[in-house]
């Protein structure tokens, strides 16, 4: 079993999040000793230069993260995707999070179907959510909710301006946007 390669694959679906010594140790059923060993496998791999990413500990949580050398990359796409259009997708993950929040991203994966973590970092880049805590839940992952800008932005006074929606058991999930989160005219 190659715990090298799980371990990488397990940071990666995780995102942001991270993983703490005990959630890696438990999902892997390792020891401390190993769980050093493997740690100190993948840094060794991620100290060349061709790698663009690195292992990190940010809080109690093992991370995997861009290279700060090449953050001025980075910033590159972000300002060549950043535009003040939201797209549908956008729109949609910010509408979940408005009407739920506080909300974790695993959250709002499960009523969209798919991956938020993308959406959800440019609209923190955006200013429209931020962190505005930690949930209690296996985890404690990043709960998110709207800004003030959020509502500068829509022309809203407070978050109880949102148009009110009624939610049946008819509505279909893979139509979320258009049937939960659009205001009847």
């Amino acid at each position: 079993m190659n715990f090298s390669s799980i371990l990488e694959s397990l940071l990666f679906v995780v995102g942001d999040e991270g993983l703490s010594y005990e959630e890696i140790k438990k999902i892997l059923e390792i020891d401390d000793d190993t769980l050093n060993k493997i740690i100190e496998q993948l840094n060794l791999k991620y100290d060349s230069a061709e790698h663009g990413i690195e292992l990190t500990i940010l809080g109690n949580r093992l991370k995997l993260v861009t290279k700060r050398e090449n953050k001025k990359y980075i910033q590159k796409l972000v300002d060549l995707n950043d535009s003040d259009v939201l797209t549908e997708a956008a729109l949609e993950t910010l509408a979940i999070i408005a009407y739920n929040q506080p909300v974790t991203r695993l959250m709002v994966d499960e009523i969209r179907g798919v991956s938020s973590s993308y959406i959800i970092r440019k609209l923190v880049y955006k200013n429209l959510i931020c962190e505005i805590g930690r949930s209690e839940s296996a985890g404690r992952p990043v709960l998110y909710g709207t800004t003030s800008l959020f509502l500068d932005y829509f022309g809203l006074k407070s978050i109880s301006d949102l148009p009110n929606i009624e939610i049946t058991k008819d509505d279909e999930v893979k139509d979320l946007y258009n049937s939960k989160y659009r205001e009847d005219n």
